[in-house]
């Protein structure tokens, strides 16, 4: 990941017009280095790798048993990937070939920042949660900023997620104990209000330049968790689930109590599906003015013409 950082031509080429959309994610499957991971695998987004993410680690796992590349056994597989934030164990449902759902076992979650005060512009002083699920979230109220997490309404969540984002940034920071290049707030969760153990609540993540998650996402999910977890809400054995916009959902729930540094962490795990939708082979011409592909602010929020 650090390799790719340096030299961001693959992520470009790979995430960026004509290739790619801002909606667009991909994973670069690797060797792991470690004998007991199945493979290891680098996670490309818009504009940064995350160091873990859970429905691309349910894209990865199914793609790996789906293509053969990691042998499947029925009802269930059971395997190990390794992502840059660390080893995340898969439990695979598998029918007739085929992957019917993946859980997996996530890295340590926890919270950072608890009902932190924090001046966005246009919206004033809002107040947010700062908690790590893989990825650094910044968790505010929905019905505070009037949200009701509907589809409709993902051009605004989308505006406002990346206000509260550059915001949390700047002012809220947050290191990794044990990963410091794993540092400062990278995406947003505007979360409706809980609705209780065992119960499904709807919940939007904005990912940075400024568009909305499609997946219930499961770094989220894991986030969330251990805020409830630390809030009291939340103990060692209880569930619930996340409901994105478009009404897809991921089932979390906390497997075990653990430490990450001196902060309280939990163990959670995310349960969900991902479907393989094509097979596709990309080129660069070497005639191509623009090799590694080009953004536009009317697609990619923010952007210059480049």
């Amino acid at each position: 990941m650090q390799a790719l950082r340096r030299d961001d031509r693959l992520r470009r080429f790979l995430l960026r017009e004509p290739r790619g959309s801002v909606a667009t994610h991909a994973n670069l499957v690797v060797p792991a280095t470690r004998p007991d991971c199945a493979a290891g695998y680098i996670i490309m987004e818009p504009t940064e790798y995350p160091a873990m993410s859970g429905s691309n680690t349910i894209c990865v796992a199914t793609v790996l048993l789906e293509t053969g590349r990691v042998p499947m056994n029925e009802p269930e597989t059971l395997l190990r990937l390794e992502a840059p934030a660390g080893v995340v164990e898969i439990r695979a449902a598998c029918r007739e070939g085929r992957v019917e759902s993946v859980e997996l076992t996530n890295v340590p979650a926890f919270a950072a920042h608890l009902g932190a005060a924090l001046e966005v512009e246009e919206l004033g002083t809002i107040e947010v949660d700062v908690a790590f699920g893989g990825m650094w979230y910044a968790i505010a109220d929905a019905a505070d900023l009037g949200f009701a997490i509907e589809a409709h309404e993902a051009r605004e969540l989308s505006r406002v997620g990346e206000l509260i984002r550059v915001a949390a940034r700047a002012q809220l920071p947050c290191v990794h104990p044990e990963q410091p290049e794993v540092a400062g707030v990278s995406i947003v969760q505007i979360a409706a209000p809980w609705q209780g153990v065992g119960a499904v609540t709807r919940n939007a993540v904005v990912v940075a330049p400024g568009r909305l998650d499609r997946s219930a996402t499961g770094t989220g999910l894991s986030a969330r968790m251990a805020v409830l977890y630390r809030r009291g809400f939340m103990r060692v054995g209880d569930a619930m689930s996340h409901a994105s916009a478009i009404g897809s959902t991921f089932a979390g729930r906390i497997v075990a109590e653990t430490s990450v540094g001196e902060l309280p962490a939990i163990v959670p795990a995310i349960r969900g599906n991902a479907w393989i939708t094509g097979i596709a082979e990309l080129y660069v011409d070497d005639r191509d003015p623009f090799p590694e592909g080009y953004l536009l602010s009317d697609t990619w929020p923010g952007a210059d013409t480049q």
